[in-house]
């Protein structure tokens, strides 16, 4: 078979992420294994176990939406 066939986990990525962004993608991965699966119980969980927000600031469902729209365009 041809490896090029495949997809990379990666392909979509212009950049290396940052520790930040390694740091919140695990916690909403871990959030989610623990049933979370709504905004406002993310925004609790991510405020009860971090990482903090951007300028260590607490999450707020509009700073949380603001960041993911940020990071996927």
């Amino acid at each position: 078979m041809n490896a090029e066939r495949y997809l990379q986990p990666h392909q979509a990525r212009d950049r290396v992420q940052t520790v930040f962004e390694d740091l919140l993608g695990d916690a909403i991965e871990r959030a989610f294994g623990d049933g979370v699966d709504t905004l406002p119980a993310l925004v609790a969980y991510l405020n009860r176990t971090g990482p903090a927000g951007e300028n260590s600031e607490p999450w707020t469902e509009q700073s949380f939406q603001a960041l993911m729209a940020r990071l996927g365009s």
